[in-house]
């Protein structure tokens, strides 16, 4: 058994694989203590060998992991393994977001990594999501209640929280503004797929994968191409760290 884990920035991720085929998956919030956390949801296995990847790679290689590889390294091969052909990648996580370029033999040709603010990733739409009064898991459902969004002009995050309670202030409807919350992420997302160029297949990874309305919002602007998210979007990080180890 070969074993990847994704220690992103609010989340844990675990991938095992066996014989080549994905045999279990897990999903935990980092807590105050992830290298615990980790060690606890890695226990379960007894693998030939482990590989990190995240934020926390180089705490996980100083104390039970065999090699560490990039998010971006690990997204490609992960997102590879569940569509072959797909020619970019999009992540976006808690705290991050990233566009990576593919060639034909799935290397990384080029990407961009947005990870100096939380504009247009799961922490903006979280902070804007509680600003409306809705759960994150309520807020993309929502969005797509409306068909008249209202324009965010600011992605910082400060300044759009500011943004959207003067608009909820002003008596916007808040299915209007969440959904121009969501389209001012998939602006963001589209050009950085524009600056790093993209084919006709790209697969949509991460925790942000899951909500509908940003993938619907995207599959809509980028026409003619082919948006597609695994089964677990949120550990396709974990995944590539497992094929990797498997390597």
């Amino acid at each position: 058994m070969f074993v990847g884990i994704d220690l992103g920035s609010r989340t844990i991720k675990v991938a095992a694989l066996e014989n080549g085929r994905l045999v279990d998956r897990q999903l935990s919030e980092s807590g105050f203590d992830p290298h615990d956390q980790a060690l606890k949801m890695i226990g379960r296995y007894t693998p030939a060998r482990v590989v990190a990847t995240g934020y926390g790679r180089h705490l996980a290689l100083k104390h039970f992991a065999d090699e560490v590889i990039t998010e971006i390294k690990a997204h490609a091969l992960g997102a590879r393994f569940h569509f072959p052909e797909c020619t970019t990648v999009v992540d976006i996580g808690g705290q991050d977001s990233k566009a990576i370029s593919l060639g034909a033999n799935g290397s990384v040709i080029n990407f961009q990594m947005n990870d100096k603010c939380a504009a247009g990733t799961g922490k903006f739409l979280e902070i804007m999501a509680a600003s409306l009064g809705f759960r994150l898991d309520e807020f993309g459902p929502a969005a797509l209640q409306s068909e008249h969004e209202v324009a965010i002009n600011s992605m910082c995050t400060v300044f759009a929280e500011s943004e959207v309670i003067s608009l909820k202030n002003h008596g916007a409807p808040p299915q209007d503004i969440a959904r121009g919350v969501h389209l001012s992420v998939v602006n963001r997302i589209v050009a950085m797929l524009s600056r790093v160029g993209y084919g006709e297949a790209i697969v949509f990874s991460g925790g942000v994968a899951r909500n509908p309305c940003i993938v619907g919002m995207l599959r809509e602007r980028l026409d003619n191409v082919r948006v597609d998210s695994p089964p677990a979007p949120d550990i396709v990080g974990a995944l590539g760290a497992a094929l990797h180890a498997a390597r």
